[in-house]
């Protein structure tokens, strides 16, 4: 029998989010410079095994292993794109918080397609694998490589991979689902209007920060469009921030994606290290992960 096939699903997070508008068909176009973080889900695939999904870790609970669940959709779609695929039976330990801005569904979805992928002889680059990640949810495509790049459109629009310098991070979720939909209902915009948000963290051409200090100086001057329509719609998010901001040398303190998990960045390990244990004394039943973003 073939052994076991496993992969991580890492933590996307938006260091920074424009909106550009809303297009006539009702999607959002985005502009996003996207990392990914240290901590994440873990995924297993045993091939020949009959198929399903087992679930464990400490946030398996908020998550059905029904057909619905974005690890058996990513097989379900790919099957459709490709005959004959070969699979298995996948186990997930869910360790992100679900419905929490940083991408743990669609993480999990473009592990899925990376451990088909290795199962059946796929490059990453094939064509039935990027046409399965772009059917499954805006942010898979941006996940199955999971480096740091810039995402436009509605996600479907990559940038080149980014070799952005390691920023130290504190990733904190105060344990409060916030759903996307209602988030883009509250920034208000109609069909066909555009919106004046924030500036570009990394601008298409130019050369990327090559500093920590100089990257956490552009994200500054950038933000998140989202930030406050999610903060009406999940008011703790305005706390989890205004404390992350008030913690020992934090330079920087952002919602990702449409909430509620916020970051902090930080000049080194010790300090997001020190302040995690501080925040997680202080805030006992939140999610707090000190981690590095790649």
């Amino acid at each position: 029998m073939p052994a076991k096939l496993a992969t991580r699903a890492p933590a996307k997070v938006n260091l920074s989010l424009r909106v550009l508008g809303r297009r006539a068909d009702g999607y959002h176009e985005l502009d996003s410079l996207v990392a990914f973080a240290g901590v994440g889900d873990e995924l297993s695939l045993m091939p020949g095994e009959p198929g399903g999904l087992q679930l464990s870790g400490p946030f398996a609970a908020g998550l059905s292993s029904e057909p619905d669940n974005l690890v058996l959709k990513a097989e379900r779609v790919l099957r459709e794109e490709i005959a004959g695929l070969r699979s298995g039976r996948f186990h997930l330990v869910k360790r992100l918080p679900v419905a929490s801005g940083i991408g743990g569904g669609s993480a999990d979805a473009a592990a899925a397609l990376r451990l088909l992928a290795r199962l059946n002889g796929l490059p990453l680059s094939h064509p039935a694998l990027l046409a399965a990640a772009g059917r499954i949810g805006a942010d898979v495509p941006v996940c199955l490589e999971a480096r740091a790049r810039v995402m436009r459109g509605i996600g479907e629009q990559l940038g080149p991979a980014l070799r952005l310098p390691r920023l130290f991070a504190l990733l904190v979720n105060p344990g409060v689902a916030v759903e996307t939909a209602p988030v883009f209902r509250a920034l208000g915009l109609q069909s066909g209007q555009g919106h004046a948000g924030g500036v570009e963290a990394v601008k298409a051409g130019e050369p990327s920060p090559a500093t920590s200090a100089s990257l956490i100086a552009a994200l500054a001057a950038s933000g998140n469009d989202l930030e406050g329509p999610a903060r009406a719609v999940a008011p703790v998010i305005s706390e989890v921030l205004s404390i992350l901001s008030a913690l020992p040398d934090c330079r920087l303190a952002r919602m990702s994606g449409s909430g509620a998990t916020c970051f902090a960045l930080f000049d080194d390990c010790r300090a997001s290290a020190e302040a995690g244990k501080l925040l997680a004394h202080g805030q006992p039943d939140w999610w707090v992960k000190p981690t590095v973003l790649r």
